[in-house]
């Protein structure tokens, strides 16, 4: 299949936003596309595919889960500050949800762990001890305990790979929108978790 605008193939699409994800710069991805496959296109243009793409919703195998392992960090979006939500599941690593907000307190956490509960059931809860967590798993009647050595070492390392990646683009997302309501960031981290998971799969 052929995009209308540049006639560039899907193939190509694909093959670039997997480099891309795999830690590679949009320019970077652009001389690799041109030395590996001849196929000449900007940086601009890679950017836009990774804007225009629809990743599918998060999901990981319907498989058992035995707890979530729930976290949340701090990004830098431009001048701004959000709180970045996610929760993974531990024997495959694979990232099972994640939100963004401007704010972090047991509302929050309480809504974004019922989002989990709907898409995989209840499961037991870990967490870093954060004070929001335990009123708000008592709330949605799940059980809670403080990460473990191990669970405290793999949502550490999937929270880091993560700020990691959006450091790429000098520490910020790049949004020239005045009043930015956030979405090229919240399309970014779904696509962000669509490859992930498939590389946690075939791994």
């Amino acid at each position: 299949m052929l995009t209308k605008r540049n006639r560039t193939p899907s193939l190509d699409i694909d093959r670039a936003m997997y480099l891309y994800f795999l830690g590679l710069s949009t320019r970077c991805v652009a001389k690799a596309l041109l030395f590996l496959h001849n196929v000449k296109r900007s940086h601009v243009s890679i950017w836009k595919w990774i804007q225009k793409h629809h990743p599918r919703k998060i999901c990981s195998k319907r498989k058992k889960i035995e707890e979530f392992i729930v976290d949340e960090t701090l990004l830098k979006v431009g001048p701004e500050l959000i709180w970045l939500w996610i929760a993974i599941e531990p024997e495959n690593r694979q990232i099972l949800a994640q939100t963004i907000t401007q704010d972090r307190n047991m509302l929050i956490a309480e809504r974004f762990l019922s989002g989990v509960v709907r898409d995989y059931g209840k499961h037991p809860v870990s967490t870093d001890g954060g004070t929001w967590y335990p009123m708000a798993c008592k709330f949605l009647k799940l059980k809670h305990h403080i990460h473990s050595s191990l669970e405290k070492s793999l949502i550490e390392r999937t929270m880091q790979y993560i700020k990691d990646r959006t450091e790429c683009f000098d520490d910020y997302f790049p949004c020239r929108q005045k009043n930015c309501k956030l979405k090229h960031v919240r399309h970014w981290l779904n696509l962000f978790v669509e490859y992930h998971n498939k590389e946690m799969i075939y791994a």
